[in-house]
């Protein structure tokens, strides 16, 4: 699924098997879940094994991904990567940072939000131009509200290492409401930092009962 989000010179990576073995750790990635429940670890083994097979599409050979601060992705030198994960999905995405700049996917259930939780991810622009209130929608707008906001933070932090609120993200879906399943978003920030853009393009696509989301900010992007 993920790979309909990304360029073609991004390699892609993931998996609906939940239950499958996920795949040996690097001991510098067991000591970073050596405490964690069982779930945990399998989730964190499982995304990495999709990160390894980015690595092999790019022909790459297996490396740890390790945890920087905010619990951001370490990738190999010369590469820019995201993952995701989310109960019955996992996904990464990896490509060269000459073509690359930043990047951040993000999967979410395709299901309603927990209660209170739409009032603060989104801005009263988004609520004015988005509806949650559909009988039974084939989209769940304000769970991909969410995702967009969280592929927007992921692609910004490692760029800047400076913290994104939900309220710093102004997101417009583009397609239609009441019959697409997938379409193009568009996030203007409302803070700046140096050297980075203010407008990100991102793709969205709803399928198989999970909310995906994309955003590939290309090397050359203009700022």
């Amino acid at each position: 699924m993920i790979e309909r989000l990304v360029p073609a010179h991004v390699a892609s990576a993931d998996t609906y098997d939940v239950d499958a073995p996920a795949g040996t750790l690097y001991p510098e990635e067991e000591q970073l879940i050596a405490a964690s429940v069982d779930r945990r670890r399998h989730e964190f083994a499982a995304v990495r094994a999709c990160a390894r097979r980015a690595m092999a599409t790019l022909g790459l050979p297996p490396a740890p991904v390790l945890r920087g601060v905010r619990g951001m992705p370490l990738w190999p030198a010369g590469t820019v990567g995201s993952m995701t994960h989310c109960d019955g999905y996992r996904a990464a995405v990896l490509a060269r940072d000459t073509e690359v700049r930043g990047m951040g996917i993000d999967a979410e259930p395709n299901a309603p939000l927990p209660p209170g939780v739409w009032e603060v991810i989104s801005l009263p622009s988004e609520r004015a131009r988005i509806s949650v209130d559909v009988k039974d929608p084939t989209v769940h707008w304000g769970r991909l509200l969410f995702s967009a906001k969280e592929s927007v933070f992921k692609t910004w932090y490692p760029l800047t290492l400076i913290e994104l609120d939900f309220s710093e993200a102004d997101i417009t879906f583009h397609g239609d409401p009441d019959t697409a399943t997938e379409g193009t978003f568009t996030a203007e920030l409302l803070r700046t930092a140096p050297g980075m853009p203010t407008s990100y393009a991102g793709k969205w696509l709803v399928e198989d009962g999970f909310a995906v989301t994309s955003i590939v900010l290309s090397a050359d992007a203009p700022v």
